[in-house]
This record gives structure tokens, sequence and C-alpha cells, in this order.
């Protein structure tokens, strides 16, 4: 792997944004979740930001949409909209460079 998405990955988990796969054992198997391991302020910031991402941001709001087609709730799609709005802002602090589409 890369130093670029391991520092991602990092910092997703700093703000509590990665999934948690409750398990235990064969039989039990619980629905995955945000950790919420981290910081409650980042993911409070970047909540709002999401819900209007999935609503004007083409490449969040056909992400969210595949998302809710397979079967994934609303919230899920909202947090994983918010990781994905963390990646692209990680990316464009980064480089320099402003967003473009057919990068992501």
């Amino acid at each position: 792997m890369t130093r670029d998405i391991i520092i991602t990955r990092q910092l997703a988990a700093f703000a509590g944004l990665n999934p948690y796969q409750r398990q235990s054992g064969s039989s039990v198997n619980g629905q995955s979740r945000l950790s919420k391991i981290g910081s409650k302020y980042l993911r409070k910031a970047l909540y709002m930001p999401a819900i209007v991402a999935t609503r004007w941001n083409p490449v969040i709001a056909k992400f969210a949409a595949n998302l809710l087609q397979r079967g994934k709730c609303k919230m899920s799609a909202l947090g994983a909209a918010m990781r994905k709005l963390l990646h692209i802002v990680f990316g464009v602090l980064k480089t320099q460079q402003p967003f473009r589409e057919k990068n992501v």
C-alpha cells in the first residue's frame, strides 16, 4: 500500500468514520456501524456537508445512490459519503489542485 492510502485510512479512523463490524464467533453477526472512536467534532463538521454533497455533488450523489440501491440504509450511505468527502478533502489539500471528477 502506498503511504497516502495509509494516511487517508488513519484520517478516517481519527474522525471515527471507519466501519465497525459486530461479530462474535460464527453465531453473532451484528449490523455494521461507524466506530465513532474518534473526533466527534470532525464528524459533526462533516455531517451537513455530506448531506448537501449527496444532493448536489455528482460524484458523491452517484456513490450514495449506488449504496442505497444495494440495500444500505440512509445513515450508512451518509456515513460513507462523509468518509468519501474526507478523502477528497485530503487529496485536494495534499496536491494543492482543485477537485476534478475524473480522478475519483
